[in-house]
């Protein structure tokens, strides 16, 4: 029975591993040259798309769903972080490589103790590895554009006192700076370009990017819109007060280290002994899922894990 449960344990981990590589290394098929082209040639297009055209586009687009799209649960509007996070991935598709490591790792972790008691430890580990990765690859994203906002609106700024319209500002931090900020402040360009009046493509940013700075913008733009006055002076007040707060924000970092650090070592340590403790002696913490009270134990320290740890997280994140 060991034979067939390892060649099967040996197939699914090949299998999900090629399939998994297939879906991130997938592209469209084009080159940087043949892209290029395409956006010359479709400069036309855009400006003759019209509103019923677009939304016609994307109902066919949402009517080409494949079988992983159709068993995506769509909760927690999934596509907006894929979104945030520019995830070049479909949901389903990322949701597919989760199952496929939770079955491989379900596999090997029964596999390697022995017992099938503990195979959904292993699953629920696996399946969630894809998701902390977009976690982490959204957060990132987010951090960097929060860190390029003061800059992008001293540029816009100083194009606003060259005598470049808003629209214009908004351009040249697109040409001007690196991504996500560019990328952002460029469909927000384009969206007015296409005819989308300009403050309802500066709160679809909002929409997409959730950050307070970038709210703070926004509604400065629209006050100055509808009431006038300096707008160059209201961004660089704005960005002058961003990053005093990052500042502000650093020094409590430095300060709030220690406790940050002993949470990091408080809740990984009883997993780490565990793991040290399976290969050391595995007759010894085998009873924590064979015994009734084992089983007891192992919820209730799982439970008060999580209860360190929000306790921890709200006692270290200060709001600044």
């Amino acid at each position: 029975m060991t034979p067939i449960i390892l060649a099967g344990v040996v197939f699914f981990a090949v299998a999900g591993g090629i399939v998994a590589l297939m879906l991130i290394l997938k592209g469209d098929g084009k080159t940087k040259s043949s892209e290029r082209l395409d956006s010359l040639v479709n400069r036309a297009a855009k400006k003759e798309a019209s509103p019923d055209l677009l939304v016609k586009q994307a109902l066919r687009e949402v009517d080409k769903k494949t079988f992983l799209d159709a068993i995506t649960p769509e909760v927690f509007k999934i596509r907006r972080i894929f979104e945030q996070a520019d995830c070049n991935i479909k949901p389903s598709a990322l949701f597919g490589i989760a199952l496929a490591l939770a079955m491989g790792g379900g596999m090997l972790t029964a596999l390697a103790v022995g017992s099938i008691y503990v195979a959904p430890i292993g699953a629920i580990i696996c399946f969630s590895l894809p998701w902390i990765w977009l976690h982490f690859k959204r957060n990132g994203r987010l951090k960097r554009f929060a860190a390029q906002l003061p800059d992008s609106m001293e540029l816009v700024a100083r194009a606003l006192r060259a005598g470049h319209s808003l629209a214009a500002g908004l351009h040249v931090v697109a040409e001007e700076m690196q991504a996500p900020i560019a990328g952002e402040f460029g469909r927000v360009y384009e969206e007015q370009n296409l005819g989308v009046p300009l403050d309802d493509a500066l709160k679809n940013m909002c929409d997409r990017v959730p950050n307070l700075d970038l709210k703070f913008f926004v509604t400065a733009v629209t006050i100055q819109r509808q009431t006038g006055g300096d707008l160059a002076e209201i961004l660089d007040k704005i960005g002058y007060v961003i990053r005093e707060r990052y500042k502000i924000l650093g020094q409590v970092k430095a300060l709030t280290a220690e406790g940050r650090l002993s949470g990091i070592v408080l809740i990984s340590l009883p997993f780490a002994l565990f793991v040290l403790m399976l290969f050391m002696k595995p007759d010894y913490i085998c009873m924590l899922w064979t015994d009734p009270m084992g089983i007891q134990m192992l919820v209730g320290a799982l439970v008060l894990q999580v209860v360190g740890a929000i306790c921890i997280r709200k006692i270290v994140d200060i709001k600044v």
